[in-house]
């Protein structure tokens, strides 16, 4: 419609020209700054080359407060990188593919179709120096299952887990599983005895990772130092803190005045201007981050799934690009990534006005009348929320804006108490993807929109039986074809994983899903 596209180009217009202001603003100097003596300016060269070669500390900000340290009991990317610095995961995801590949575990073979035996490191150490062993890791299947969070179902794949000696044990799957590795991946690696004592993980995360919690001061950041016993060895970077920093631009202006080492969420409306600088290094590639407006399907208009379709095929996907994340990433109108295997266009929606009217007609309900609130945790969330608000406003429906903190969304959204809410997902493959989505196990937990498909489940629980390759991406084809034929939710983007940090910081390799490796990082000499 005209209308809506005159109102998203005037958006966009309006964050373009603040961008440009901010831009200008941030090159003026004083005369005092240029006049400054020949002796100043080498006494500041001294001290900061001095602090150069001292430096072994990292700040890094980032726009979330976990809501928990607890290696389980959440779902949360920004607790998970808290996990990753004091946990050792039980298989590691490959930095380019994704693939399950050795961590804490070295090795594995399959001895049936649902017998496996797991080969442990004999070097690992906890952070209150015992040794791990696979008691430890035994202990940890079962603790998971116990503690796992609420949106998570990655324990129930296993029958029975067994300790064969000290650095094997063994896995009895319940039925043949084509997701035993991936699954196997979320475990951390805990210590049998906590465990048993009842230790609080949250108050106290005791693991085996790379870093070692110190402090947590709520609301403004929290301190790890390394592990000097780390079986891959010792982090370069000794001392690391996560500030809270929940502002976009805020983090920008601590970036470039030094204060601050890396952001994690970058404030894509800066992008460009961080791109430029000389100092700062910019990782910007697609990732495995996918976006949506989800609907509660058991809610009206979202339990009619032709006002579903017309939602989709109302919104310009490329345009909410544009103002949510300045164009670092891609518009969706498919229910699943893109760029894993067994995503299909079939039955896919696109943008397309007239059949949006046609799918509002054939809904049979009056948009003047459909008043309803999305729930937004974030900056980039809100911006996207907007886009929406706009195009809908011009088909006759009132969307209001509400913003919550991470937390409280998360809870609400698995508990059912919402009508909209802005959102993702990060997985590293199709299965878990349509499992954790869209089956209806997961009710109450990652499964937000409550959909509730017989036939999603049946081509989910027939596709994680079948180890043949080509046989199960069928099923995960069909199921995805079926998913966008209801259109639970409304697809908005895949964003890219972007980090901006000090160009002087060596080995920051970042994957698809946003993991790094922290204790292959570095400062340069």
């Amino acid at each position: 419609m005209k209308n809506t596209f005159i109102r998203l180009l005037g958006l966009m217009l309006v964050f373009v020209m603040a961008f440009s202001l901010f831009v200008g603003c941030g090159k003026t100097e004083t005369a005092e700054t240029e006049t400054e003596t020949n002796n100043e300016t080498e006494e500041k060269t001294e001290e900061k080359t001095e602090a150069t070669e001292v430096k072994d500390g990292i700040i890094i900000a980032t726009a979330n407060e976990p809501p928990t340290l607890h290696p389980y009991l959440h779902s949360a990317v920004a607790a998970s990188y808290m996990n990753y610095l004091t946990f050792d995961y039980f298989l590691r995801g490959n930095v380019d593919t994704l693939e399950p590949e050795a961590g804490a575990i070295t090795a594995w073979e399959t001895t049936s179709d649902t017998e496996w035996v797991f080969t442990i490191r004999d070097d690992i150490t906890y952070h209150n120096g015992e040794k791990a062993t696979a008691e430890d890791f035994v202990a940890s299947m079962y603790y998971a299952r116990e503690n796992e969070s609420y949106t998570s179902n990655y324990s129930a794949f296993f029958e029975s887990a067994e300790v064969i000696d000290d650095t094997h044990f063994k896995v009895v799957t319940k039925d043949v599983y084509a997701k035993t590795l991936y699954d196997m991946s979320s475990f951390r690696v805990l210590d049998k005895d906590l465990i048993e004592a009842g230790h609080d993980f949250n108050a106290d995360p005791i693991g085996s990772g790379p870093y070692i919690f110190q402090t947590w001061e709520l609301g403004d950041h929290l301190d790890f130092v390394a592990n000097e016993n780390y079986w891959e060895g010792a982090p370069a970077i000794k001392n690391m803190t996560w500030r809270i920093i929940p502002e976009g631009s805020s983090r920008t202006i601590a970036l470039e005045a030094g204060e601050i080492d890396m952001i994690i969420e970058v404030e894509t409306n800066d992008l460009a201007r961080l791109e430029e600088s000389a100092e700062i290094a910019v990782t910007n590639i697609p990732g495995t981050s996918f976006n949506w407006l989800i609907l509660n399907n058991e809610v009206a208009p979202f339990d009619n799934q032709d006002f579903r379709h017309f939602m989709n095929c109302a919104i310009q996907k490329d345009a909410l690009v544009m103002v949510a994340l300045n164009g670092a990433g891609t518009g969706n109108y498919r229910q699943s990534p893109g760029m894993f295997a067994g995503a299909t266009d079939e039955n896919m929606d696109e943008y397309n006005p007239e059949l949006a009217k046609q799918y509002l007609e054939k809904s049979g309900i009056d948009p003047t009348t459909v008043v309803f609130s999305t729930i937004c945790s974030d900056d980039v969330k809100r911006r996207c929320a907007e886009v929406i608000q706009a195009t809908l406003a011009e088909y006759g429906v009132t969307m209001n804006i509400e913003s919550m903190d991470l937390a409280t969304y998360l809870s609400a959204a698995a508990e059912g108490n919402f009508e909209a809410t802005i959102g993702g997902c990060t997985t590293s493959n199709s299965l878990g993807f349509v499992e954790y989505k869209y089956h209806s196990s997961m009710i109450g937990g990652s499964n937000f929109t409550r959909t509730a498909d017989a036939e999603i489940d049946a081509l989910y629980d027939e596709a994680v039986q079948t180890l043949d390759e080509t046989k199960r991406m069928e099923l995960v084809s069909a199921a995805i074809a079926r998913i966008q034929e209801l259109c639970p939710q409304i697809p908005t983007y895949s964003a890219n994983v972007v980090r901006a940090f000090d160009a002087n910081l060596e080995g920051v390799h970042v994957n698809a899903s946003g993991s790094t490796y922290w204790h292959m990082v570095s400062w340069g000499k």
